[in-house]
């Protein structure tokens, strides 16, 4: 039998071996956690940040703080994130954009989409809506064929910016119907809905939280949905399968990530507060309200979502011949 002395040097021992962050993770979190928003405030990006943010801090009891680093279509946040510590005190907000498109729309990124984070779950999904001015003379997607036909190249559709979703919509779109519409592109999809809006230009295919508001106040006019299904928000808006495109569009995601190198046991947590917050009516309402879909996932489901969308998204800006800067 075991003298009490000889008990206690053992598991002094075993206390030594065992590695520090599983140590330090077990009073996680132990202070204000920082997450990274590669946006601008305002947009969608940011009310899923935020939701999601104000959902950990509950859960944790920490404060978990939206740090919104905006600027070259979200490189700057998804740097600062890779080359942060990955100790649980700074997370995420990553994207089909950011994870996906960059890949292609810059020579060179300062962070490695496949291999400088930890993925955790996958947030929301959202297909875009196209919109147009209550003037264009369009009350159906085949109505705004016909116009565009008649007229190459003189229709436009603004984006978000060079490389976007809403840009790469909008180039399925025109292959899949051979029409021609002349790209405008602008600093944030905020910005091509307000100049649809003004009737700068003639169209957006629009993120649905800053477009729903005005489609519903009769601002806008919603012709058709890029998601497989009708959005909760708009379900009188056709689809584009319902609207007799049958294409392939491709759907924003969002994703909660941290830099490379997060524990396992981090992750788990983090993954395991999404799945009850995600269950939650004011989530499931806020999201909807606005054109989301509330998501939990795996960590390998959100891997394999940058994977099969690399492979698609690539021969799609090939095909529309858009070039790296």
């Amino acid at each position: 039998m075991h003298s009490p002395a000889t008990f206690c040097r053992f598991a002094l021992a075993v206390f030594a071996l065992a590695p520090a962050a599983v140590l330090a993770q077990q009073g996680y979190p132990t202070k204000p956690i920082r997450f990274i928003a590669p946006f601008p405030p305002g947009g969608t990006s940011d009310i899923v940040a935020r939701v999601a943010a104000q959902k950990l801090t509950d859960a944790l009891g920490k404060q978990v703080i939206v740090d919104n680093r905006g600027g070259a279509s979200g490189t700057i946040g998804y740097e600062m994130a890779a080359k942060s510590p990955p100790d649980g005190y700074t997370l995420l907000l990553c994207s089909m954009g950011g994870l996906v498109s960059n890949q292609f729309l810059f020579k060179r990124l300062p962070f490695d989409p496949m291999h400088d984070f930890s993925l955790i779950s996958q947030l929301a999904t959202a297909g875009q809506v196209l919109v147009i001015h209550p003037a264009v003379p369009a009350k159906t997607v085949q109505d705004l064929i016909a116009l565009a036909k008649a007229n190459p190249g003189k229709l436009n559709v603004g984006s978000g910016g060079l490389g976007t979703t809403q840009h790469i919509v909008a180039e399925v779109f025109q292959s899949a119907t051979g029409i021609k519409l002349t790209h405008v592109p602008y600093k944030g999809s905020i910005l091509a809905v307000t100049a649809t809006l003004a009737g700068e230009i003639t169209m957006t295919f629009a993120d649905m939280a800053p477009a729903v508001p005005h489609i519903k106040a009769g601002r806008l006019r919603a012709l058709a949905v890029s998601s497989e299904q009708r959005s909760n928000a708009i379900p009188e808006v056709p689809t584009m399968a319902d609207a007799g495109i049958k294409e392939w569009f491709p759907q924003t995601w969002w994703a909660m990530a941290a830099p490379k190198g997060l524990s396992p046991a981090i992750v788990k947590r983090l993954n395991g507060e999404i799945a009850q917050f995600m269950k939650a009516q004011d989530v499931q309402e806020k999201f909807a309200n606005i054109g989301l879909v509330p998501l939990h996932s795996t960590p390998e489901h959100v891997s394999e979502l940058v994977k099969t969308g690399t492979a698609r998204m690539g021969k799609v800006i090939r095909a529309a011949g858009i070039q790296p800067e």
